[in-house]
């Protein structure tokens, strides 16, 4: 076995040493959470005091901040929210509570499509784990802060600002800010929420994704006709490349519409997205993909951990409405990737990586912006996939 430097005593190498054999992964993921919660309880320990939210950290460990106003403002309180449902613990309340707040005047924010990031992921668990009023009437602010985006004539909210090369850009990742949508919906019965939701989710089928089902990272659509401008990325390695973490944010956000909205379009499409990735031939034997699939360099280019974390979190859900074949394709492969990440080779040791949880994301390749370092939404979507396998193991609902 591997001998590690432990921070805080034998407890770390003691939990981790058996992460590698084939053991039952709930007992996996009991472990991992429990080593999650003592890391963000040190982070956000050693955090709260700034008005900022930690963002990343550098190589040596230091933390690199965002204002709240920047889209990953909301997945370090969400996962200390999702860290306290796990275990309960009061000292972590206190803690989720004051991150959240720091994200509060993003309710009003009508500039950004990352809203959902922000708010739902924070506050909508808050409000999810504790019913409280205050953070519902946050939510449903946001949600009509967010909606202020949506263009009738195109049918989508924008993602970006217009500029020389967009008239109206939206991007893949917008999937992901309709779920705070669907829940104001639900909450207010008011169908404009639900009409806007679909409206965006439609014309992101028609328009962002090939006949493989691989997407286009940014469409950017003309004012004046509503039609299709010109199909680009940004992140992405060239406009008809497979970015990574994009074709997740695809997967993952049509996931939750059939979920939220019951309509079979939405599981065909999240099942479809769900094969390419899978069966794809530049798919790691480990899951973790790389920053994108067409990358430069493969097998030498960077991994992306984020984009593992939410292909798996996506795939124990959708499991969970496709047939029994399907769903132990599904979960089988989600189990593959949560094992690969809890690793000591994406899941960084106690005391190191800034306390956060994985190693090696890939934020911004082309822009040479975060590349190889942990990412806040890596973390998210890795505490989310250990907390739905361990409800689904709980409820039987999982083929191993």
């Amino acid at each position: 076995m591997q001998h590690f430097k432990v921070c805080g005593g034998l407890l770390f190498l003691c939990l981790i040493s058996c992460i590698g054999c084939r053991d039952s992964l709930l007992q996996l993921a009991e472990r991992q959470l429990t080593l999650s919660a003592r890391k963000y309880d040190a982070l956000a320990a050693a955090t709260v005091d700034s008005v900022n939210l930690p963002r990343t950290a550098t190589p040596d460990g230091k933390w690199v901040f965002a204002p709240p106003r920047w889209w990953t403002s909301g997945f370090v309180p969400g996962s200390l929210w999702q860290l306290y449902e796990y275990d309960r613990n009061p000292v972590r309340l206190e803690m989720a509570r004051r991150f959240t707040a720091k994200v509060e005047n993003e309710q009003y924010n009508t500039s950004t499509h990352d809203l959902g990031f922000m708010l739902y992921c924070s506050f909508g668990n808050g409000y999810r784990i504790t019913g409280e009023a205050h953070y519902r009437d946050v939510l449903l602010t946001g949600a009509r802060s967010l909606i202020s985006r949506f263009h009738p004539l195109i049918g989508c909210i924008q993602s970006w600002p217009k500029n020389e090369k967009w008239q109206y850009p939206v991007i893949i990742d917008n999937m992901m800010n309709l779920e705070l949508l669907m829940w104001a919906f639900k909450q207010t019965g008011d169908s404009t929420f639900a009409k806007i939701c679909i409206r965006h989710a439609d014309r992101t089928i028609a328009e962002h994704f090939r006949p493989d089902y691989s997407t286009y990272h940014v469409v950017s659509y003309d004012t004046l006709t509503g039609r299709v401008q010109v199909k680009n990325t940004a992140q992405g390695a060239f406009d008809e490349s497979v970015w990574a973490r994009g074709q997740t944010w695809g997967l993952y956000g049509f996931t939750m519409l059939y979920r939220e909205t019951g309509l079979s379009r939405y599981l065909n499409q999240a099942q479809k997205i769900a094969d390419f990735l899978i069966s794809h031939p530049a798919m790691p034997a480990d899951g973790v993909p790389y920053w994108d699939f067409n990358a430069p360099g493969i097998p030498n280019a960077e991994r992306d951990a984020s984009a593992a974390a939410i292909m798996a979190s996506a795939l124990l859900e959708l499991g969970s409405f496709s047939d029994r074949d399907q769903r132990r394709r599904y979960h089988r492969f989600a189990e593959k990737q949560i094992r690969s990440l809890s690793t000591p080779r994406y899941f960084a040791q106690p005391g190191e990586n800034g306390h956060f949880l994985l190693m090696h994301g890939v934020g911004h390749k082309p822009h040479n912006s975060e590349v190889d370092v942990p990412l806040t939404y890596a973390d998210y979507y890795y505490i989310e996939a250990l907390m739905r396998y361990r409800r689904m193991a709980g409820d039987r609902d999982v083929d191993s």
